[in-house]
């Protein structure tokens, strides 16, 4: 089967830090449905993962956790699925990636793909949709309807993780939900998803909270760069508050600053159920079927914004590029091999 991966870790700008493979189709184990794969996107991990996983000499790593596709055979134990299902995903982090013609996932983390949507747009939905549920009402703790007389703040609100976020909680809860994103196409598409205030985070953020009303924020996402901002959200946050990450702070920070406003700290990882095998692993395969459900009922909306075709070494070189060059606005799909 065709594939894209890599044999060493290597800067983008190399022609072979992706390169076109030729592999043994895999074989589904008793809880796997083998996926033959439409569409793929590219989301930050990819390419934290291709700077920092060396494979293992003669053995390429294969990245990707985000597809859709039809389901071409299933493992014994398998319940709830059929052979020619559309599916959407986003994998495990220790398993190969979806960046190949066949590719085998848990059926504990998959769901029935959104049928008012094609195969790209459908892509970029899974992995920002299961970490921005996980993160809003796993992490954070809101309950679905909830939220009455509180503020979410997220910063990074129009990246992928943002853009699900924004949208989740004005659909499924009362909170009043506040975005951060730096220039004005940013800050447009914020506002369209549905956030009832946009603020700078290039700017201090406690003036411009002052100026839209809000004297302080009871819940925090931070999506991106939290050491940049960790002193300015401790700031603004509410004493009690919850404070939620996902990225990889570049400098450690300093927790102490969380003690006198008993600030509580969270991580989601939307990896580790998965990762870990936890008894209720099946909660994300549960929770992408009601983002499914969301988006057919037109209350959620894909936010792909870039799509290349076909997927092949050269296309997923480009997306990793427009990635880390941190300049990007919703998800980035590739289609067809």
């Amino acid at each position: 089967m065709k594939a894209v991966g890599y044999h060493q870790s290597l800067p983008i700008t190399h022609p072979e830090s992706l390169v076109d493979l030729e592999l043994p189709a895999p074989v589904p184990g008793p809880r796997d449905l083998l996926v033959r794969v439409a569409a793929v996107s590219v989301n930050p991990v990819d390419t934290k993962v291709r700077r920092s996983r060396t494979p293992q000499p003669g053995q390429p790593e294969v990245l990707g956790w985000d597809a859709v596709g039809r389901v071409e055979a299933l493992g014994a134990e398998v319940q709830g699925f059929a052979v020619g299902d559309r599916v959407y995903y986003a994998g495990a982090i220790n398993r190969p990636g979806s960046n190949a013609e066949l590719h085998l996932v848990d059926y504990r983390i998959a769901a029935r793909a959104p049928k008012s949507l094609g195969d790209a747009d459908a892509a970029g939905l899974p992995l920002t949709a299961i970490t921005a549920w996980e993160l809003l009402f796993d992490r954070l703790g809101v309950l679905e309807g909830g939220g009455a007389g509180q503020t979410l703040l997220v910063v990074g609100a129009a990246g992928g993780v943002g853009s699900m976020l924004v949208q989740l909680a004005r659909q499924l809860t009362q909170l009043r939900v506040v975005g951060t994103a730096s220039r004005p196409e940013t800050q447009a598409w914020v506002r369209q998803l549905g956030a009832h205030a946009v603020v700078d985070h290039t700017q201090p953020l406690r003036a411009q909270l002052t100026a839209a009303g809000i004297a302080e924020v009871e819940l925090i996402a931070s999506l991106t760069h939290t050491d940049q901002h960790w002193a300015a959200l401790v700031d603004v946050a509410a004493p009690q508050g919850r404070i939620g990450l996902i990225d990889d702070p570049a400098t450690p920070l300093d927790v102490m600053a969380l003690k006198r406003k008993a600030l509580s700290l969270h991580w989601e990882l939307m990896f580790t159920r998965s990762l870990f095998g936890t008894a209720d692993m099946a909660e994300q395969g549960r929770l992408l079927a009601r983002v499914a459900a969301l988006v057919d009922e037109g209350r959620l909306r894909s936010t792909v914004s870039e799509h290349l075709s076909p997927i092949n070494a050269a296309q997923l070189r480009q997306a990793h590029a427009l990635l880390e060059s941190g300049r990007m606005r919703g998800k980035l799909v590739l289609s067809g091999f």
